[in-house]
């Protein structure tokens, strides 16, 4: 994305007002199924759902992680203290485990964002990069529509392209950081102010110069996962040998178009990336709430609805991000750290009842031997939920909340009777349950 569709049409440097988040107040434990559920003060007697069923017998996809971007052009560098936090798990850590930069097309900029991407290394994350633009020497301007200074890749440069991102890949690794992968291109669908591709032209690069390329290759990152895009790739054979992440951003993108089932058809072999995004707008304070929960519900789809394997927010520190300007986690930040502290790299998703009640979202992970619940209750009441695992057996589960006062809040620890435990969900909340 560009820096004048990311912020707001006024106050960029500055962040919006918050409100205080006020102290934590008591813990609301999890129950198990043979015990009364707890009354949410707020809401009155909580809500019943229907039983949400977790099976890890019944496997979905891996997951690689969830992060978000660092520009250090356009906004400034984290800081050391801000690094940790990014990709620290502790309280009050958002837990990431990707990191995404940029391909400056200048090789003197190169190193603008190399110690947040070695200290993330460090922290065991992984790193993305992506360009906006080739070096200038290898573009050319046309016409496109209304745009008379429009660029694009010239064709005899593909070659020596493919060597500029070989080259960025390697600086990089001889600098401590091991690429997981590059992309072609940010957005080659919405680049008014950068350099467009057709899907012709990414397909032509895949078949015939990706292959070259030392490290993964993403593409091609449309602006709202726009299947014109990527469909050419899944349906060239040669094309897609030479891409190993199908890579997408989710501006404005309908919960409808999320499923892709022509990747799911000839995309074996491939991983599914969402690789920018920031949900539900860049205007508004990320400590807003209830509001903070719509990105509890969206990454929940784009985990279930959409099987990606990776979302990555845009940038990580930002009065709308995860990161406050303060260095301290948002709520946006608290909805995320709900998955990326708990589901980690390798960890698989698997079978949960997405749906148990109206306006509450489960999705479920299996590693590192334990199952990972995450629920989303957006409901203006606490819901009584009920969970049961099938082909598993647990004897505890630890659980963790994030509401109007509270940020990933540990609520202790209960026990899993006969396969089953109940948990009250408050009402407007989040809530990770690690069952062991």
């Amino acid at each position: 994305m560009a820096q004048s569709r990311k912020e707001p049409a006024s106050g960029d440097r500055g962040s919006p007002s918050r409100r205080a988040v006020l102290a934590t107040i008591g813990a609301l434990p999890v129950l198990p199924a043979t015990a009364s559920v707890a009354r949410a003060s707020d809401a009155g007697t909580a809500l019943v759902a229907a039983t949400a069923v977790i099976d890890p017998s019944a496997t979905r996809q891996t997951v690689r992680g969830f992060g978000g971007m660092t520009h250090s052009a356009w906004i400034g560098d984290l800081t050391a203290a801000q690094r940790d936090m990014a990709f620290g798990t502790g309280d009050g850590q958002l837990g990431f485990t990707v990191l995404r930069i940029p391909v400056p097309e200048d090789r003197a900029a190169w190193n603008r964002d190399l110690a947040t991407a070695q200290r993330a290394v460090e922290r065991g994350a992984a790193v993305i990069a992506s360009p906006w633009n080739p070096p200038a020497s290898m573009v050319e301007t046309f016409v496109r529509g209304s745009q008379t200074d429009a660029r694009r890749l010239r064709y005899d440069m593909y070659g020596a392209y493919a060597q500029h991102l070989n080259d960025f890949t390697t600086y990089l690794r001889n600098n401590g950081v091991n690429l997981y992968g590059i992309s072609v291109q940010n957005e080659p669908d919405y680049a008014h102010d950068w350099t467009w591709w057709t899907p012709a032209e990414m397909v032509r690069f895949l078949r015939e110069n990706a292959g070259s390329i030392g490290t993964r290759v993403i593409a091609p990152e449309s602006f709202q996962y726009l299947k014109n895009m990527s469909d050419p790739i899944l349906n060239d054979p040669a094309a897609l040998a030479n891409v190993d992440v199908i890579g997408a951003h989710l501006y404005g993108t309908p919960f409808a178009n999320f499923p892709y089932p022509l990747f799911k058809q000839k995309g074996a072999g491939k991983e599914l990336w969402m690789t920018e995004v920031y949900y539900p707008n860049s205007s508004d304070s990320a400590d807003l709430w209830p509001q903070a929960l719509d990105v509890g519900e969206h990454i929940h789809r784009a985990m279930v609805d959409a099987e990606f394997q990776a979302y990555i927010w845009w940038y990580i520190r930002r009065s709308y991000g995860p990161m406050r300007e303060d260095g301290k986690i948002s709520k946006r930040g608290a909805c995320m750290a709900h998955f990326a502290r708990f589901v980690r790299p390798g960890y698989v998703r698997v079978s949960a009842t997405a749906n148990p009640a109206t306006n509450v979202y489960v999705s479920a992970y299996r590693g590192g031997g334990s199952t990972v619940v995450v629920a989303v209750n957006k409901a203006s009441a606490a819901v009584s939920q009920q969970f049961t695992l099938a082909n598993t057996t647990g004897s505890s589960v630890a659980s963790w909340l994030t509401d109007a006062s509270r940020n990933v809040a540990s609520q202790g620890t209960s026990s899993v009777s006969n396969g089953s435990f109940t948990v009250s969900l408050p009402a407007r909340s989040v809530m990770t349950l690690v069952v062991r």
